[in-house]
């Protein structure tokens, strides 16, 4: 049986893992960060982020992906005029399976099918092996400082699609994999693209790998 879950249409992917700050202003959005807060101690405290297809219609349901990924509150700053900061993680994927329209709320409850993390057929530990050396080659060729990459192979293939320059449907192909080992495979294919075009032009993405602004809703 579906659950019901409040829904904030985004452009972007949220994947699980990845920190997400929101600054809060549409009045809907005020309302369902209220209603999160008013739940009882120890309930859960999230939403879920769904990204808009280009172009499409963020208030329709043939506008949004069809899987998105549930944000968690981990810090809430209020301000007077009824606006609010959030800094939210990504916690478990889900399928949507329609729009709730006895819900009775301002903004999209959805009707969603939580997705498990199967690890997948193939050895998942080889391909995370690969993909490491491979990200951290394209993050050489970034000039972003090396840190290490999880030795998890589900952690680091979510953190491959959360930090790769990608374009968003690529992105949220990532997020749709059936399995870990799918994603790896994919992302080895990806980097191994990104590398080829960072050492035939020999220039950085438009776009900062570490340092996203806040998502205004």
């Amino acid at each position: 049986m579906a659950t019901r879950l409040p829904l904030f249409p985004l452009s972007t992917v949220l994947v699980p893992g990845l920190v997400l700050p929101l600054h809060i202003f549409e009045p809907r959005y005020r309302l369902l960060v209220s209603a999160l807060m008013d739940l009882p101690e120890g309930a859960p405290r999230h939403f879920g982020v769904i990204a808009t297809r280009p172009g499409g219609d963020r208030e329709s349901l043939d506008g949004m992906y069809p899987v998105g990924c549930t944000a968690q509150i981990r810090e809430v700053t209020p301000y007077d005029d009824g606006r609010f900061d959030l800094v939210t993680v990504g916690h478990v994927r889900f399928s949507l399976q329609g729009l709730d329209a006895d819900a009775d709320t301002p903004y999209h409850t959805g009707l969603v099918d939580f997705i498990g993390e199967p690890d997948g057929p193939g050895d998942v530990d080889a391909a995370a092996e690969l993909v490491g050396l491979r990200f951290a080659a394209y993050r050489d060729r970034l000039r972003v400082e090396q840190s290490g990459v999880p030795t998890d192979p589900r952690v680091l293939s979510y953190l491959v699609a959360a930090a790769a320059v990608l374009e968003l449907p690529e992105r949220q192909a990532l997020l749709e994999a059936p399995t870990t080992h799918d994603r790896l495979t994919a992302e080895l294919t990806l980097l191994r693209r990104e590398i080829g075009l960072l050492d035939a032009f020999n220039a950085l993405p438009a776009v900062e790998l570490t340092k996203e602004p806040p998502t205004p809703n």
